[in-house]
């Protein structure tokens, strides 16, 4: 891996693989949901949507027909803390994208006819995710861990605020958060690296609009419940705890940690709630990390009447984990799962450039696979206690999605902290 800074200080970071033929290259903005605010919640979302609705020179249609006609793929994703532009396509072909990107990253005319349609699409988007509850239970769970911070907020937005948003409100944003400083280029495919940064210093080095990077608040751990009723067929749960953020030296051992619990048909939850008693089909633990904090969540759907006894199950795994901890195997065929992930993901351009963007943009550094594979080996059983301990530390969150709220408002959610050994 190298990294670049163009003549106007934009960051680039490159890896070079000559034995493939595809590069993936990717535009990102260190801007997502959490920089937003009550008043234009959604905002992101909807200019990643409308930077593909037609530049000065080019229609949708011709961004669309570009891509198709030269068999790549162009796409673009919004997250709580960033969003990236990004498009995969043959090497003979990346002059082309890196035109089009940039066409679409500097000239989007962001058109009041276009914007109409495009708000439109949004607001069927979140009537989808509506009509979604197993999705909709991880937006309902991030507001019972942390409150009102906008690490709460809905990627998606709200369909109010987003009925208010027109052409200035989204340049506003652009130019107040789409900053140089604010902006990493990453590549990873087989590129001659001299030319690459001609053609980015062709396309990007017209870049001008420097401010200061973006600066958030970290937020507290609020541990609350939240139940929304929605007629469903199954209640659907979810319990957080606090977790670790990208930096966080633990950050592995609450990886391995997760998936001894819930990461995977192996795991002690798929095992003991689906598997031994068959009592959902969907059931499983993640660790989310952000910059300076991290949730670790359980989930389960099933039935109304199962609630109790999945939610009591549950809550003995978390409280079997808080006694007696993993055991060795656990521990040693966590390390080797995560090792495997993480070298498959190598074999692809586009993880591989994901992995380069959101290192340079979310902490400012790389780690090599022998560091990363160092790392993983050296998590040690008393790294694995501490981060449980932590996560147990105070009153876990509980959000639930569903008909009846009666087995999750009788949770006790300072269990773990008042029956700490």
């Amino acid at each position: 891996m190298n990294k670049y800074t163009l003549s106007n200080g934009l960051r680039v970071v490159v890896e070079y693989l000559p034995t493939f033929r595809s590069v993936s290259f990717g535009i990102w903005v260190k801007t997502g949901s959490r920089n937003e605010t009550p008043e234009n919640n959604g905002i992101s979302h909807f200019v990643e949507h409308m930077l593909f609705k037609g530049t000065n020179g080019r229609s949708a249609k011709d961004i669309a027909d570009l891509f198709d006609g030269i068999g790549g793929n162009v796409n673009a994703f919004t997250s709580k803390e960033y969003t990236c532009y990004f498009a995969k396509v043959l090497d003979e072909h990346l002059p082309l994208a890196v035109d089009a990107l940039s066409d679409m990253f500097f000239e989007s005319k962001l058109d009041a006819e276009e914007l109409a349609k495009e708000k439109n699409v949004i607001l069927e988007e979140i009537s989808m995710y509506e009509d979604t509850p197993d999705d909709k239970v991880h937006d309902e769970s991030s507001k019972a861990a942390y409150g009102d911070h906008p690490l709460a907020y809905s990627i998606l937005g709200l369909e109010e605020r987003l009925t208010a948003m027109n052409s200035d409100s989204l340049r506003g944003y652009m130019n107040d958060t789409y900053t140089i400083e604010n902006t990493v280029i990453s590549v990873a495919g087989n590129v001659e690296e001299g030319k690459l940064l001609a053609l980015l210093e062709k396309y990007f080095g017209r870049f001008q609009n420097k401010g200061n990077s973006s600066i958030v608040t970290a937020p507290t751990f609020h541990g609350e419940y939240i139940f929304y009723k929605k007629k469903t067929e199954q209640n659907h749960l979810c319990l957080s705890f606090p977790g670790c953020s990208n930096s966080d030296p633990q950050l592995y051992a609450m990886i391995l940690l997760n998936n001894a619990l819930g990461g995977g048909m192996s795991s002690r939850l798929f095992q003991e709630i689906r598997e031994k008693r068959g009592l959902a089909y969907s059931v499983y633990s993640y660790h989310t990390s952000y910059a300076d904090s991290g949730l670790f969540t359980v989930y389960a759907g099933t039935a109304p009447k199962q609630t109790k006894e999945v939610l009591d199950l549950t809550l003995e795994q978390m409280e079997e984990l808080a006694v007696k901890g993993l055991c060795d195997e656990e521990l040693h065929r966590g390390k080797e799962q995560l090792k495997g992930s993480l070298i498959l993901s190598l074999e692809s351009t586009s993880s591989r450039m994901n992995r380069l963007g959101k290192n340079e943009l979310m902490i400012g550094r790389h780690y090599t696979l022998d560091e990363m594979l160092q790392r993983i080996d050296n998590v040690t059983m008393k790294d694995v206690r501490e981060v449980t301990e932590r996560m147990l530390s105070v009153p876990f969150a509980v959000a639930m999605v569903g008909t009846n709220d009666k087995a999750a408002a009788q949770i006790g959610r300072d269990r773990f902290v008042s029956n700490r050994i």
